[in-house]
This record gives C-alpha cells, structure tokens and sequence, in this order.
C-alpha cells in the first residue's frame, strides 16, 4: 500500500511501500499475536547470546541460540502471513530484533576475535551511512526509504553465516567445512548489505530531487 506524504515544499509524494503486507492481508494494532511472540523471543535471546558468548564462553549452546534467532526471522514473517495476523507492531520489532541480533552478534565476535575487526567495521559503516540519510530526509520531511529485497536477503544471509563462523570457531572438527562455507556466506551479505545500502541511498537522492523540483503532480519513488 502506498504511503503518501508532503514533502518539503508542499508536494504531495507517493512512495510505494515495498515492505508492507500484500494487499489481501491487513494491518492490525494487535499487540499480542503468535508472530509478535516469537520477535519477543528473538529479543530475549539476544542477552543470553551475549552472555554465553562472553562469560563462561559456552560456545556450542550460543551457536544454538544465535542459530534459533536467526532461523525465527523468517518463522515470524511466515507465520504472520499464514495468520492474517500482520500487524503495525509486528513490522516494528522484526527489523529492530534484526539489527539488534547483527549488532550484538559483531560486538561479541570483535570481542572475542571470531571476526577481524574490518567485517565489523565495513557492516557499521554502512548503518552509519544510511543513518545520515534518513536524518537528511527527515529534515526535508520524509520518512525512511522502502526495504528492498536486496537488504532483506543480505540480512538473512548474514544472519546464516554467524552461526556457522563461531562454530567453525567452537568446534575445530567441522573447521574443514564450516569455514569456508561461513566466510562464504559473510561475503556474500556483506556485498548484499552495501548493494543495498547504495539502492537505499538512490531512492534518497530521487526523493530530494523531487523536493527540489518543488511542488506539482505526486510523484512515486519505486525501489
């Protein structure tokens, strides 16, 4: 469903909402649904994750923990469709579940030196980056851009290779395999995340072009 909006001089914009629902299901303002349940869960693991990893270095049990997070990204959106119980909330704490688990995920590697400090690096920058582009579009009174499919895949596959690097990491008899399929997969997320990032900075720059050509006909950025 599309979003629409004034820009900063008046003209009306229409963005079309990649991430929102098909238009058969609805948004509700439900809080408590099966699918938001399990984004509590996710959130909830993130401390425990955290803890394994840097206190007693359990290393095995936080694969398992970081491995169910990662997994029930995708249950919740599946769940919430199958449902019909998509919800406002829900479209809030999935993202945010997401970026929590990636952020606790590096802090804890960097710490421990699973990962070199330039994959921690190369991935905060590009949140960096598009957070001094959505403050630039909210100064001209616009909200975020549409989520792509790019970046959706690019969470996903990095979500896959963090379990598999620390347990190529925890257990050295499956270093053989794991290593290689888990910097695999992490190069492959991290040219998905900044692909992403550039097609997010794209419908930025369309959107403040439009800003600037002043008010007239709506205009629809399409990502």
């Amino acid at each position: 469903m599309p979003q629409r909006g004034l820009n900063g001089t008046g003209g009306e914009v229409t963005v079309a909402m990649s991430q929102r629902p098909a238009p058969s299901i609805e948004t509700s303002n439900r809080i408590f649904t099966i699918p938001n349940v399990i984004s509590f869960i996710r959130l909830l693991g993130v401390p425990l994750f955290l803890y394994l990893l840097l206190g007693p270095h359990h290393d095995v049990a936080a694969v398992i923990v970081l491995a169910v997070g990662g997994t029930t990204d995708w249950v919740d959106g599946y769940v919430a469709r199958r449902m019909n119980s998509v919800s406002r909330l829900g479209e809030l704490l999935d993202p945010f579940a997401d970026r929590l688990y990636i952020l606790a995920t590096l802090i804890g590697f960097t710490v421990r030196d699973v990962v070199p400090w330039w994959l921690t690096g190369a991935l905060l920058l590009r949140e960096a980056v598009l957070g001094v582009a959505l403050l630039v579009l909210r100064r001209h009174g616009y909200g975020p851009p549409p989520v792509h499919y790019v970046g959706k895949t690019g969470t996903f596959v990095l979500l896959a290779a963090f379990p598999v690097i620390l347990l190529a990491s925890a257990v050295p008899s499956v270093d053989g395999w794991a290593q290689p399929v888990g910097w695999g997969l992490a190069w492959w997320a991290l040219g998905l995340y900044w692909a992403a990032g550039v097609l997010y900075l794209a419908q930025a720059a369309r959107l403040l072009r439009a800003d600037r050509a002043g008010p007239g006909a709506p205009r629809t950025v399409v990502p």
